[in-house]
């Protein structure tokens, strides 16, 4: 029987009441209270299946389209710029920081469209926010010349990060907290500009073989003083964590939320959310404004490239989104600040 423990971040205060820490069966973190272990066999299913939407996608060329961030990178003023999937440039406060990013292209992660900028333009970054350790979301190249080109970077993600990092950027300060954990920013000054969380995402970790789940999973939100908060959702299937970050953290302002990678069901729903449930999503988080991510960047599943932005926005014409919704192309500067 393999031992069964609660883990956290002991130097970090735990927001949640009574809340034990993230379970860990043995080496593997649980998705909750539960572990969730991808099965090989559905992996061989979808991969000897047809694809019944195989020439719609085949058809499909759609790629965001994509603008000159260079002149936002190079500015002061805070906002949101998308670079493609789920890697955005946040700046709040004058603090800039840099989501999830994979700039380049690898192995099976071929990117449809350009960056918005040369990945060299991407210097004064101060924070590394890490929702998870799939290659689609921690590219190995991206991490070292981001920490090569940004000698004030610090790395902030969830338990395992360290240990994720090390071997990409040894020198590389990295901070991890497991969920309902705020993050310590005292590095930024003795008064923050806005507060940081680690919390729930219904997720998993693999990057090899022998490493199922060693990695803990997560969402973050970032809370001004004025109380403005802006979600970044990471990967999630839909799950009870989104109304127990509304309790906890009341309606929330600005969400970014996967719509991506959801075809064939079987394979997908536990591990992302189907542009419905998307909505559903930031729905239950009672959001004011809507910013999908998580789709036309890479070949991930079987829906046509188009589909998920598609749907979204029927979805929102419908009504059935009480969010304002945003589809920025990748590189447009969305200035949040502005936003009621």
């Amino acid at each position: 029987m393999a031992s069964v423990r609660y883990v956290r971040n002991p130097d970090l205060p735990t927001i949640k009441p009574n809340y034990p820490g993230n379970k860990m069966v043995g080496d593997e973190y649980c998705n909750g209270e539960e572990l969730y272990e991808p099965q090989f066999s559905t992996l061989l299913k979808w991969q000897l299946s047809k694809n019944p939407q195989k020439e719609e996608k085949e058809a499909d060329t759609w790629a965001p389209e994509v603008v000159d961030g260079k002149a936002f990178l190079q500015s002061r003023e805070d906002g949101l710029l998308w670079l493609g999937h789920s890697s955005f440039v946040l700046r709040v406060a004058g603090v800039n920081m840099i989501t999830d990013p994979v700039l380049f292209s690898s192995v099976g992660l071929r990117r449809r469209h350009a960056l918005p900028c040369r990945p060299q333009d991407l210097v004064g970054i101060d924070l590394l926010l890490l929702s998870h350790g799939h290659r689609d979301h921690l590219d190995e190249p991206s991490i070292k010349l981001l920490a090569r080109q940004n000698p004030q970077l610090r790395a902030l993600g969830p338990l395992g990060t360290q240990k994720l990092l090390r071997g990409m950027a040894s020198k590389l300060p990295v901070q991890e907290a497991g969920w309902w954990q705020q993050f310590d920013l005292r590095f930024l000054g003795p008064n923050p500009p806005f507060e940081l969380f680690e919390l729930p995402a219904s997720h998993w970790y693999r990057r090899g073989l022998f490493d199922l789940n060693v990695v803990l999973w997560g969402s973050l939100l970032l809370r001004l003083p004025d109380g403005r908060t802006i979600y970044f959702a990471g990967d999630t299937n839909m799950s009870g964590h989104f109304e127990e970050i509304e309790r906890q953290f009341g309606p929330l302002d600005i969400v970014l939320m996967p719509i991506g990678a959801y075809k064939p069901a079987y394979m997908m729903q536990g591990s992302h959310t189907n542009p419905h449930e998307s909505a559903k999503a930031a729905n239950q988080l009672r959001a004011g404004h809507l910013v999908p991510m998580h789709h036309g960047t890479f070949d991930l599943s079987d829906e046509p490239a188009s589909e998920p932005q598609r749907l979204i926005t029927e979805i929102a014409a419908s009504g059935m989104l009480r969010a304002e919704l945003h589809l920025p192309a990748v590189g447009e500067v969305l200035r949040w600040q502005d936003w009621e």
